[in-house]
Parts: structure tokens; sequence; C-alpha cells
């Protein structure tokens, strides 16, 4: 893999700090909060089909996933779901909020590696403004990074216009994160490249069978694997 990019970018969710371990704990939870009236597995399925389903509508992000939980409920329940249990609801989807931010192992050395040899560093995540703002904030990483590009969905057309903002061209691009779906495959459909570091739990709505063999990417186990290529 070539060396001399001009920007780096990285996901922010599964790649620098832990994300879908929260979602996971929460839909337990959910699913505990609904025992009455259907199995885990039946409402899991429906959460599913209403997430995909409101996507377009509320984006990613933990609002559009709480949102999508109170839905599930009044149509798993019959529109006869206690108060209570919706305000249950809204606490989960609070707490979720409010989760202190856990760093993945690895990314300090990594973004001091690359930024003293000179990277130029940024952020490129989809999820909802705030939320990725108080995350960013809270992580201590804002001093690492050029630009931050809160995305509302990572298509080629939305890397495109990110690497036009950037003004460079898309070999000049590598993209580094935990979804091959989101990362990696629609930068590589433009030409940039891409390290694809993958989280151990995916939201199924990430799941993707991975390109077999293309020069402009690579597998690594662990983002301090980056120092080794770069």
């Amino acid at each position: 893999m070539k060396t001399n990019f001009k920007v780096i970018a990285f996901d922010a969710d599964d790649t620098l700090w832990v994300n879908e371990t929260f979602f996971r704990e929460t839909e337990e939870k959910f699913c505990a909060l609904l025992s009455d009236f259907s199995t885990s597995d039946e409402t899991m399925e429906v959460l599913y089909a209403t997430e995909l389903q409101n996507l377009e509508e509320y984006g990613y992000g933990t609002k559009g996933f709480v949102l999508s939980m109170l839905e599930t409920a009044l149509k798993i329940t019959g529109n006869k779901v206690p108060q209570q249990t919706l305000e249950q609801i809204i606490e989960l989807g609070k707490k979720q909020i409010n989760q202190p931010v856990e760093l993945l192992h690895g990314v300090i050395e990594t973004l001091e590696y690359l930024k003293q040899k000179g990277y130029k560093l940024i952020v490129a995540t989809k999820g909802d403004l705030l939320d990725q703002e108080r995350k960013l904030q809270k992580s201590k990483l804002e001093k690492y990074f050029h630009h931050v590009e809160v995305m509302s969905n990572k298509k080629v057309a939305d890397y495109q216009k990110l690497i036009n903002h950037l003004e460079i061209e898309p070999e000049d691009f590598l993209m580094i994160g935990n979804s091959y779906k989101s990362d990696i495959d629609p930068v590589l459909e433009l030409g940039g490249f891409g390290i694809h570091i993958p989280f151990h739990i995916t939201w199924i709505h990430e799941k993707a069978e991975e390109m077999e063999e293309h020069p402009n990417w690579i597998k690594l186990q662990t983002i301090g694997e980056v120092k080794n290529l770069l």
C-alpha cells in the first residue's frame, strides 16, 4: 500500500472508541422490558426492521435508535405499552447517550505517531451531529484532527463531497474504519484507499461481504498495526 496520503480519515464509533457494545446492552434491557409481550428474538426482529425503515427519516445514532425502540414497543403491544415502560425506554436512551467514552487500545499511540509523521488527520463519521460532537469532546482526541465531518450517510456521493471539500484526489485519501460496507467499499469505488479494522461486534445493517482482493485496501486486527504500514 502507498504511504504518501494527503489525508487520513478515521471513522469514530468502534474505530476510535467503543460504541456497538452499548447498543447491544441497551437492546438486551429493551427486550427485557417487553418480555411479557414477546420473546427477545421476536422483539429484535421487529426492532431491526423498524430501524431499517426509519434510517431515511432519522439517520444514524442513538436518538433514532430510541425512536425506533418506542415505535417497536407500540407495534409489539398493539399500542398498549404501559406508560412506565415508555418512560423506561427513554431512560435507556439517555443512559446510553451519557455513557463515558472508552477509547480502543492503541488509538492515542497511533494518532500521535501519524501526527508526528506529518499526516493530515480527519474524522469522517456518520450519526447524530450533537452526539458525535459530544463523544469527540469526551474522548480528548480533538487536538489530533484537522477536520471533523459528521455525515448523514457514507455512500459514494458522500465521500465524493468530502474529498471535493478537502480539495484532494481520491488516490490521496485513506479511510480507516471498522465497517467494510460504510468505510471501505465506497472509498474503493472512488479510487481511494482503505484500512479495515473490524470490531468484534457489528451492527446487522453494517454487515457486508468483503471484496476478496483489491490493491487499495487491507485488513488489520488492531489500530496499532497502522504504524507498521505508514
